[in-house]
């Protein structure tokens, strides 16, 4: 946190100029937008707090330990009167994601965790915003990237960066949802940007095409049968219902983005950062099962995929595998894990060996 005093009514603030040129200074920093709303969340409460109750969050304990930090960000930054809200686009040039999906041999990484921890991207980026206002004028303020209680996606489309989808993920007109979302709490008394319309209407295709139909209800998710939370966020063996439709999903999952009509309008990325590394944008199922724990960690440092662990690394995997186009390297590949030292994986393959013999 990085608190500053400040006296607003006697230095004259020009908060209106101000609040044009921190846009500025945004894009300069690689932002495709930066606007400003203010902390009233009183509308989303109810909303959370049923999902919540539905036990849609799984294995997400976090999402509700903060209490009601979450709602008011003034009790998790005390002072806190604006929010100022960030989009930055992640799409790189790289293979293309249909292509990916129906290559049982090749593993699908989600297009967001292609390149470098998106968390220190932004995090790096938005301090260095908010050092500029700060050498304009001293404020309280704290960065914030997917790191705390805070309700992002509803700031974000408060402020007017977009709108939230049928599959909860913020939309824009400009730029679709292949975009990190990311915010910065002052207590400059900045003025503050409108909202805009929804433009879904009667478009479903979210819905329709999410292979485990985790998208229960429009703006409703089931995370426990969300690809997503299962590969990343749950811990222990993935529900044998759930591993079929898996397909070859190793970490993450970009249905209900690749079939939304706005994300024709996805901008790419100008930042080296998202560029794919260690071609995971399209590499094969059995070299990544091949590889020893510590060339895992070698190759994931810096990378979002790292926190997850090597353990859940070759669990997903050996789904894929299980679900890929038998073959001698195929079958080689999971049997060289039969006898692995976790009984996770190697229930996992157990399960994966089981398809290629039936």
């Amino acid at each position: 946190m990085n608190v500053k005093h400040n006296d607003l009514s006697a230095d004259g603030l020009d908060v209106n100029s101000l609040a044009r040129r921190l846009k500025e200074w945004g894009r300069e920093l690689g932002f495709d937008e930066i606007c400003v709303t203010d902390i009233d969340l009183s509308g989303v409460e109810a909303g959370l707090q049923a999902w919540l109750e539905a036990g849609y969050h799984g294995q997400m304990d976090y999402m509700y330990k903060h209490g009601t930090k979450r709602f008011r960000p003034d009790e998790l930054l005390p002072g806190t009167r604006r929010v100022i809200t960030a989009r930055m686009s992640y799409l790189s040039e790289g293979r293309d994601p249909q292509e990916v999906l129906s290559d049982g041999r090749l593993a699908y990484v989600s297009r967001y965790a292609l390149g470098r921890d998106y968390h220190k991207v932004l995090r790096s980026r938005l301090q260095q915003l908010a050092d500029r206002i700060s050498a304009e004028t001293a404020h309280v303020y704290r960065v914030f990237v997917d790191s705390a209680p805070v309700m992002e996606v509803a700031l974000a489309e408060k402020s007017g960066l977009g709108w939230r989808g049928k599959h909860t993920l913020l939309l824009s007109r400009k730029a679709g949802s292949f975009f990190f979302l990311g915010e910065i709490y002052t207590d400059l008394p900045l003025p503050i940007d409108p909202g805009i319309p929804a433009h879904c209407g009667k478009c479903s295709s979210c819905i329709d095409f999410c292979p485990t139909g985790a998208i229960v209800a429009p703006y409703q998710v089931d995370a426990r049968r969300c690809i997503s939370y299962l590969t990343i966020e749950h811990k222990g063996a993935i529900p044998v219902e759930f591993r079929k439709p898996m397909g070859n999903r190793v970490y993450g999952c970009d249905d209900c983005q690749i079939k939304c009509p706005w994300n024709n309008f996805a901008q790419p990325s100008q930042l080296s950062d998202f560029v794919p590394r260690h071609g995971l944008d399209g590499a094969e199922l059995v070299k990544l099962f091949q590889w020893t724990e510590s060339e895992f960690k070698d190759r994931m440092a810096g990378s979002p995929i790292y926190r997850i662990g090597y353990e859940a690394w070759l669990r997903n995997l050996a789904v894929a595998l299980g679900n890929a186009p038998a073959s001698p390297e195929v079958l080689g590949a999971l049997n060289s894990r039969r006898d692995d030292a976790s009984s996770l994986v190697r229930d996992h393959v157990a399960w994966a060996l089981d398809q290629h013999s039936s």
